[in-house]
């Protein structure tokens, strides 16, 4: 490969996660989500195999699309009940030196003016190792959570969101000037008035009157992820995005997506190679082939079809309840996460069935088995071909699966070149793009708020 691969370990703080039911296995620490003793030593084992960082799915609500009910979700332990992902970075990042944290925050219910104060004090405590995965939300459920009746139209989200993340840049990035932290004992001052500003924005969806609360941390923008397959997703990824998530497909749509993703960027002014594209993968990795055969056959056995499906409609707005379990997965437009429903009906040769959709297997994602020598060989060829440079893996069978992929696939993928050695120094940012600095681009929109402060 020519650029290493990067890699985070794609979870959520709940009993399970995309595969669903695998907390039942009598070997899983899944319903050991709500310690601080699971969340650091996953950290740790991450951290051992120089995986680039713990990266934290999210839901506000309950989802309730299946069957119009919460309970398949609730049964199989899917995504709920769950813990606020911000709250657990701490104890990780206290175990940990060089491992970076991705934490889902949703720009249509949260405060961007309290937000943005608790990135930078996740910045600030973790020196530099904060990713925000920003999402527009998909779930009606939350919507009524929060008192409203149900969730804004699909493109005003992101319209929504656009205007959110202008106001962040402006708190993160202008708000305090580089010289506005002096510490100056002699002289009693700890910040210069003349270098510290308030944000003054009027917009359509917000308002802010008010000086950030934060002193800048080590980034001060949080390295950003989005996913985003519609045309706003796109156009959104293509703004503001450092890391774009392609959430599902088949390597024609992957590959797709990537050029859409990389051409997006370019026609927004910024230089394609400041993104970085990641997919979701479930990676068994055995000493053997047999023996990942196994640890699958172990997955097969304890995954809840039914929370499986669950999830996914979460994700789509799609009741899957509704449709036979042999016949293709409908590709339905919906108020949810449109770009995943045109990936889950184009994510094979042949068409993706219901069943295909609910079970444990290959199908719906990247989905490798096998020895770490066969799995490389896989790997490596379908990142190649498909210009994918990172991985969320999923959460299967903790803590066997991560364990294996750091123990036995990373030395691997050492030995071939794919993948580092050791860390580099830095914040998460100049990790991943080396020689650029802890700070955005000045391409990036976000910088533009610069040149307010120190003028």
């Amino acid at each position: 490969m020519k650029r290493h691969l990067l890699v985070n370990a794609f979870s959520c703080a709940a009993p399970a996660h995309t595969w669903s039911g695998l907390w039942t296995h009598p070997d899983s620490n899944g319903a050991a989500y709500n310690t601080l003793a699971y969340w650091m030593e996953m950290a740790q084992t991450c951290e051992e195999g120089l995986l680039d960082g713990v990266f934290i799915a999210d839901a506000l609500g309950v989802p309730d699309v299946y069957e119009g009910k919460p309970d398949a979700m609730l049964r199989s332990g899917s995504f709920c009940p769950s813990l606020d992902p911000m709250m657990l970075v701490p104890a990780m990042a206290a175990v940990t030196k060089h491992l970076s944290f991705g934490i889902t925050g949703n720009t249509s219910y949260e405060t961007p003016y309290l937000l943005a104060r608790r990135f930078s004090t996740l910045d600030h405590l973790t020196n530099g190792r904060i990713a925000w995965n920003v999402v527009s939300g998909v779930l009606d459920a939350t919507a009524r959570g929060v008192g409203l009746k149900q969730m804004a139209p699909h493109d005003e989200r992101y319209a929504v969101a656009d205007e959110y993340m202008d106001l962040v840049y402006a708190l993160w990035e202008g708000s305090w000037g580089d010289r506005a932290v002096v510490r100056d004992r002699e002289n009693k001052t700890y910040a210069d008035p003349a270098h510290v500003r308030a944000v003054h924005h009027a917009g359509r969806y917000f308002r802010c009157d008010a000086i950030h609360m934060s002193e800048p941390s080590a980034q001060r923008t949080p390295l950003i992820y989005s996913a985003g397959a519609s045309a706003a997703g796109l156009e959104f990824v293509g703004r503001h995005s450092e890391c774009a998530f392609v959430a599902f497909g088949a390597r024609e749509f992957v590959r797709k997506q990537v050029r859409q993703i990389r051409d997006k960027a370019a026609t927004n002014g910024r230089d394609p190679a400041d993104i970085r594209v990641f997919v979701p993968a479930t990676i068994i990795v055995g000493r053997t082939d047999a023996e990942a055969d196994e640890i699958v056959r172990e997955c097969e056995r304890h995954s809840n079809l039914e929370g499986n499906l669950a999830g996914r409609a979460a994700a789509t707005g799609i009741d899957y309840s509704k449709y036979p379990l042999d016949e293709p997965v409908p590709n339905a437009r919906t108020n949810a996460g449109q770009g995943v429903s045109a990936g889950l009906s184009s994510a094979a040769d042949k068409p993706l069935t219901v069943r295909d959709l609910g079970r444990f297997g290959p199908g719906r994602d990247l989905f490798l088995a096998g020895s770490a020598s066969t799995v490389a060989d896989k790997l490596i060829e379908w990142c190649e071909d498909t210009g994918v440079e990172g991985l969320n893996i999923t959460r299967a069978l903790e803590p066997l699966v991560l364990r294996n992929f750091c123990r036995l696939l990373v030395p691997e993928l050492q030995a071939r070149g794919a993948f580092k050695t050791a860390y580099a120094q830095g914040t998460i940012r100049e990790k991943l793009f080396p020689g650029r600095g802890s700070r955005l681009p000045a391409q990036h929109p976000a910088a533009r708020h610069r040149q307010e402060v120190d003028a």
